[in-house]
This record gives structure tokens, sequence and C-alpha cells, in this order.
């Protein structure tokens, strides 16, 4: 197959209060979670202003009200259209940061990535992962596992239709696993903060690697917890310090929100940590989320990506795989 054959179409939608999911976002992706329910403009809303209390916190040069900068997130949907068939598949779904500055009345281009959202990927971990171990003494991973969806975002990010829309790589920032031990080192960032070295190679380490993404961990300040950054190039070169604080900003919020234990524990990491989802030593923050149906609906969402993409296309998309790889 070739790769003109393989079409992939950008939406953009603005994540502000008013937002709604749309019918193709996965329900469990962290701003779609907010949005649902009774206190979803509340729930909107208090993030939308933690982001921005986070933002002005970092930047506290030529900011003396602390109020300088606003940050616009756009949410940004990728269809896939195998063999130019007109039936497009939601592949991806990832956020973009805009920085408002108030004092000069710009508007800056922020990172595209940050929060990384894939049905393929709800697949793999939720039917084919389970799957694969339902029976065996010994957990063990897939052969091939991750490669599809890794060179379905590497062709992406290659494509003209990207680079038409980016200027720059994208940035996923995520939790650190809970079931790593994670070093201190001396090497300080002045706005990633300390870096971090886990103890071992997790399993989304791996996948993301597929994905052609390398990992590094840091303690932004005022930050309790380590952050994981998932990027090509070199992540400290090739951004500038307020391109990094807006996807700090944007995602620690989001994981204060839906992993407190961690992001809003009352003690800060020290030189030798390990994170827990059973801390209890930690803050709430006033938004309302269901983590127990976000953990729930990964198998749905699995199902849907076998029924509508893996099962209906499955031969074509491994000769494409394949000749991807070579």
């Amino acid at each position: 197959m070739k790769n003109t054959d393989f079409i992939f179409t950008i939406n953009k939608v603005c994540l502000d209060e008013n937002y709604q999911p749309s019918d193709n976002t996965r329900v469990t992706t962290n701003f779609a979670n907010l949005a649902r329910g009774k206190s979803r403009q509340t729930n909107l809303r208090n993030a939308l202003t933690m982001i921005d209390n986070s933002f002005n916190a970092l930047t506290h040069w030529d900011n003396a009200n602390g109020d300088r900068y606003s940050v616009e997130l756009e949410i940004v949907s990728v269809d896939i259209d195998i063999e130019a068939s007109g039936q497009f598949f939601p592949s991806i779904e990832i956020l973009k940061t805009n920085i408002v500055d108030h004092k000069t009345n710009k508007r800056i281009e922020g990172i595209v990535g940050n929060n990384f959202s894939s049905y393929l990927r709800d697949y793999d971990f939720s039917i084919l992962l389970l799957e694969h171990n339902k029976n065996q003494a010994q957990f063990s991973i897939p052969d091939n596992f991750g490669e599809l969806h890794g060179n379905i975002f590497k062709h992406f990010v290659n494509s003209d239709t990207y680079k038409q829309n980016f200027a720059k790589p994208p940035v996923i920032c995520l939790s650190v696993s809970d079931t790593k031990t994670y070093y201190k080192t001396e090497n300080q960032h002045p706005v990633l903060g300390f870096e971090y070295q886990p103890n071992d190679s997790s399993l989304t380490e791996q996948y993301f690697k597929k994905m052609g993404l390398q990992v590094r961990y840091f303690m932004p300040p005022n930050s309790v917890a380590p952050l994981a950054f998932y990027f090509f190039g070199d992540l400290l070169a090739d951004y500038s310090n307020l391109e990094l604080i807006s996807t700090i900003s944007t995602m620690e919020t989001f994981q204060k929100i839906y992993r407190p234990e961690i992001y809003n524990a009352n003690a800060v990491a020290g030189k030798c940590y390990k994170p827990s989802l059973k801390n209890p030593d930690h803050s709430l923050t006033q938004i309302i989320y269901d983590r127990n149906e976000r953990s729930s609906l990964g198998i749905e969402q699995g199902k849907f990506a076998e029924q509508h993409f893996i099962k209906p296309y499955q031969d074509v998309l491994q000769q494409w795989s394949n000749n991807y790889a070579q």
C-alpha cells in the first residue's frame, strides 16, 4: 500500500468552559471526562483557572501581579482514511497550547501533544495485551506489540498534514508510573526543574519508543512529583521556556485532578521517590470526575477500535506496517 493512500484529516476545537465532547472523542480522555455531567462547566472553568495560575506562577519574571499570561487550549483530533475509502477512523487526539501575553497583546504558539489519546492504544492494552495473558502463568508482551500504532503515529508526525499545521514536533506529558522508583539527579533546568531517573523501563516507555519518542523525567518548580516528557529531538534545546511552561501548567493540572495522590500530595518527592496511588496524604481539587468509569471504559473503547479499524483492515494494515518498518 502506498503512503499516498493513507490520508490524515485534522479537526481543531477550542477547549473552554463551553466545550462539549464530539461523538468521536474517547470519553476517558482527560478533558472529555471533565466535560460531562451537571458539573461540566464548573469543572472546565476551574481546570482552566488552575492552568493559568500555574503558568503565571512559573513565569515570574516581568509578571509582578501574576496575571500577565493565559493559556488557550485546542483539541486536535486526527482522523485516518485507509485506501481513500472515504471512511474515517478517529486515530489520535492531542492538545495544542497557545499563550496569550496580555502585556504585549501577543498570541504565542505553544506545544502540540501534551495529552495523548488513542483508540488503538486502548485496543493494544485493554484487548490484545489482556487476551495474550489470559491463560499465561507469567506476564508477557505479544510479538510486535505497539508496532502498528507506533508506525501510524510516526507516519502522521512526518506527514505533510502535520507539517502544514504545526511548526515543531509534539511533546507528550504523562504521569510517572506507580510501579517504578525514581532517583533525583543533580541536573537542574530553570523551567523543567530537577531531572529524575527511573530504576527500570516501563511498558509505557517501551510503547512510546515504538512511536519514535524518547522520555525524560523532570520535577518542575512548585511541583511535588516528576512528570514524564516524551519527545523527539532535544527537549531542552528545541523548545522555549514559555512553550515548556504551557505544557507543564496544562498537564500537571490534569494530573492534580486525576492523580491527586501523586500530583497533589502534601509532601514533595525526595531523592528517592516511589509514587503511590494509595497515598492518603494528599489534597483533592474542587473538580468532580469518575476515575472508575475511566478505567472500565478502556475495554469498551478497545473493542470499538477492534470492530471499526483492526478487523476490517487487518491485512492491509499489517502489510502497510511491515513496509513502513522496512
